[in-house]
Parts: C-alpha cells; sequence; structure tokens
C-alpha cells in the first residue's frame, strides 16, 4: 500500500500543484516550514544509511568517482548553458545552476533498483555526493553565478552543515545504535520524505502563483533538457569507458536525478522565490522522467543491453 502511494509521486506533486496555484493562500503561510521539511528528508536519508555506505567506495571507486565527476561538472555546467541558451535573467539562472550544483537526490536509489542497477552503489554515492556538496554547492554558485548575482558563500555553507550535514550525520548514528527501532520505521521513510517534498513544491508553487504562467513553461523547458543532458550523460560516458551495464545505469540515475528539494530550499532561503522554480519542477519532472526510463530499462535485460550497445559500438 506505501509503495503505491510512493510510486504516485508525480500525480501528487502535480495534484498539490495545481492547489496551490489556485488557492495558494494556505500555502503561503507556510514559507518558513521549508528548511524544517528538508532537514525532515535528509534525516530520513540518514536513517536508511550505515557506515558501509561510505565505506564501499573502496570496491567501486571507480564507477562512483566517474559519478562524481560528472555529478559536479556536467550537471553544473548545462543548467549554466541551458540558461545562457533560453536567455534566462539572473534570477532563473542562479536558480538552475544552484538546482546543478547540488547532490544526486535519494529518488534515484529508488529508480535504480527498479531499472536494476546497482543499488549499493547507488546508495553509497549519493550519500557520498550529499556530504561532498556541502562543501561544492556553495563554491560552484559562486563560480558560475556570482558574477551577476550576490552569493553568500559562507552561509549558503553553514546552512548545508545544519540542514545536510548534521540531520545526515545523526541519521546514521541512530541507525547504527538504534538499528530495531530504525528496522521498524524504514517502510514508512520514502512516504515522510514524499509528503515533505510534495508540501514544499506546494508552497513554492504559491510562492509564484503570480507570474507562474509567464516563468513557468520556459523554466519546464530548461528542466526537461538539463535533466536528459544529465542521464543521457551519466549512460554514454560509463558506457565509453566500459562499465557493465547495471553501471551505466546507475551513474544515469545519480547523474540526471537531483537534490531538488534542497536545490528549492536553498533558493527560498538565500535568493529568490522565483529563482526556486527549477527545483520545484524538477522535483515533478525528475520523477516522471526516471520512473520511464526504470520502466523500460526493467523490462530490457541487462545481457541483451550491452550486446546491443556492444553491436553499435563496433558498427561505428
Amino acid at each position: 500500500m506505501l509503495g503505491r502511494i510512493t510510486h504516485l509521486f508525480p500525480l501528487w506533486a502535480l495534484l498539490f500543484s495545481l492547489l496551490a496555484y489556485w488557492q495558494p493562500e494556505p500555502f503561503v503561510g507556510l514559507k518558513g516550514q521549508i528548511v524544517p521539511l528538508l532537514t525532515i528528508i535528509m534525516l530520513a536519508m540518514g536513517l536508511t544509511l550505515r557506515p558501509q555506505n561510505f565505506l564501499d567506495v573502496v570496491n567501486n571507486k571507480k564507477a562512483i568517482g566517474l559519478g562524481l565527476v560528472l555529478q559536479f561538472s556536467v550537471m553544473p555546467l548545462a543548467a549554466l548553458l541551458v540558461s545562457l541558451l533560453l536567455g534566462f535573467d539572473a534570477e532563473l539562472t542562479v536558480g538552475m545552476v544552484l538546482l546543478g550544483s547540488v547532490a544526486g537526490g535519494t529518488s534515484s536509489n529508488v529508480m535504480c533498483y527498479l531499472a536494476k542497477g546497482d543499488v549499493a552503489l547507488s546508495i553509497t554515492m549519493t550519500a557520498l555526493s550529499t556530504l561532498l556538496g556541502v562543501l561544492v554547492t556553495p563554491l560552484l554558485v559562486q563560480l558560475l553565478a556570482g558574477k551577476s548575482v550576490d552569493v553568500p558563500v559562507l552561509d549558503m555553507l553553514l546552512s548545508l552543515v545544519k540542514i545536510v550535514l548534521v540531520p545526515v550525520v545523526f541519521g546514521v548514528v541512530a541507525n547504527v545504535f538504534l538499528h530495531s527501532l530504525t528496522a521498524r520505521i524504514e517502510p514508512v521513510l520514502p512516504l515522510v520524505s514524499m509528503a515533505a517534498i510534495i508540501m514544499i513544491i506546494a508552497i513554492v508553487v504559491a510562492l509564484n502563483a503570480g507570474q507562474f504562467a509567464a516563468i513557468g513553461p520556459i523554466v519546464a523547458l530548461a528542466v526537461v533538457l538539463h535533466n536528459g543532458i544529465g542521464i543521457a550523460a551519466g549512460y554514454w560516458v560509463s558506457r565509453w569507458l566500459g562499465f557493465e551495464e547495471r553501471i551505466c545505469r546507475t551513474v544515469a540515475f545519480e547523474v540526471g536525478l537531483q537534490n531538488s528539494g534542497l536545490a528549492t530550499a536553498l533558493a527560498m532561503k538565500f535568493f529568490t522565490p522565483a529563482s526556486a522554480v527549477a527545483g520545484t519542477l524538477f522535483s515533478v519532472w525528475h520523477n516522471l522522467s526516471g520512473s520511464l526510463l526504470a520502466g523500460f530499462w526493467a523490462r530490457r535485460p541487462l545481457l541483451l543491453a550491452e550486446r546491443d550497445t556492444g553491436a553499435a559500438v563496433k558498427e561505428h
């Protein structure tokens, strides 16, 4: 039952977005709850992790290294290029760059599982990119968007420590010492995270209700392009480097699916509601695109995919 509810995440996000658009008042007053909601999401993620997830880097260091490099190079640069291509102003550009500079999203773990990827590798990459992003995200935003926007690097760094690092570490520690308890509540954690993300999306939509009709479609196009570039780069760079199909699918989801809730919360805290639109739309779109791709790959045997790709490479 819980699985069916969480699998319908795009539908719930769309319904609450429409509700917030037509009736923004109840959600506008919840603006101050965005950061606490994100902290809950990060805590829920931590409660599903154990120290071994971070130590697995020793066994998969090449794949993890590739994923992290692509995560913090392709995604922020693609965000900037798409913004320039579509002629975005400073507000929308910083929102896109911020979206491209955050860590991978936890939904990538679910998509990876459905697509027959390497789930352990996916969890490890998400955990490491989340911790690394505490330092890297503010620096990337400053480097790529700092010329047009005043980026409070130190304040953003401190916020990431409080919003991301502290709850994740607390969750991991709790999972180690109170595992019997965390194991019982783990089945409901995806539902808690989904509810928190949906509420964040609804709040941001409500705050932008007056200008959503003007900026929504063009930002949606940017989000679709950005997501597609990330997934394609993750998959094909891994394939060109000779990784097996399971690894390629895993890296594709890790690179292409961002922690849009974090990007939205940071945009609201340090910039403007308009700069949070990219993260809001990405939350809906990457779950939809990820679900469709996972469904396609789930029906495509790993060996067949490797054989077809190998034949295509030989032909060229």
